[in-house]
């Protein structure tokens, strides 16, 4: 045999060996990308959709735990009302950390949850009719 063909023989296995080498490496990289990088980015997104969808008269809670009803908005400030006697305090876009309330969404009341025995939540809604037992009296849990 040759020399050359020796060479050639020693070097065959060592390309296999490589690409096992690289595999945990790439699928390491693709579950960093699916379980990191991926959801990091999706969140950021959101908050970033949050903060330039504020408008006038949105409740908002800055970073620093102030919570004010914004007056004016422009590209990277927001001018909120802070207490009942006005102050007005000029802060940036991204100290914004959530809206608490929307201006043009209607308020929703409250429903009363009561747990029951199976353990679901059910909602309960106020009945303020005269509640009678079986025999037709009224009873007196209500008085």
């Amino acid at each position: 045999m040759n020399v050359t063909n020796l060479l050639m023989l020693e070097q065959a296995p060592q390309q296999g060996s490589l690409l096992i080498t690289l595999l945990p490496l790439a699928l390491l990289a693709i579950v960093f990308y699916f379980f990191l990088y991926r959801p990091q980015k999706k969140q950021e997104k959101e908050v970033a959709d949050m903060r330039n969808s504020v408008e006038l008269g949105d409740v908002i809670v800055t970073a620093g735990g102030i919570v004010g009803m914004v007056v004016k908005v422009t590209d990277e400030m927001l001018l909120i009302e802070t207490s009942g006697n006005r102050t007005k305090i000029q802060i940036q876009k991204w100290a914004v950390q959530s809206v608490l309330e929307k201006a043009n969404e209607p308020e929703t009341k409250e429903v009363k949850s009561v747990k029951v025995d199976s353990g679901i939540k059910m909602k309960q809604k106020e009945d303020k009719s005269e509640k009678k037992s079986l025999f037709g009296k009224k009873n007196s849990e209500d008085k």
